[in-house]
């Protein structure tokens, strides 16, 4: 129980580059932006002065998200 809530923990506060996002999510680089640009997708973190991330906790709440509306439109 202890381990599940320390990788839980050490998971939100995660930090993936957008070549991770790609990939863990299977979304194209331009349709993040897309996405990032009409606010539909969580916000970059600046990592560096040239380097990015998003949360993974970010993350997962958008895809929460997207999942709870498609039940909602089941409905």
């Amino acid at each position: 129980m202890i381990d599940q809530i320390r990788k839980r923990s050490v998971m939100q506060r995660q930090v993936l580059r957008p070549k991770e996002v790609i990939k863990e999510y299977g979304l194209s680089r331009t349709t993040i932006w897309r996405k990032e640009r009409d606010g539909t997708f969580p916000k970059r973190v600046r990592l560096g002065s040239r380097a990015v991330g998003y949360l993974r906790s970010d993350l997962e709440a958008w895809l929460q998200s997207l999942k709870d509306q498609a039940q909602a439109n089941l409905l």
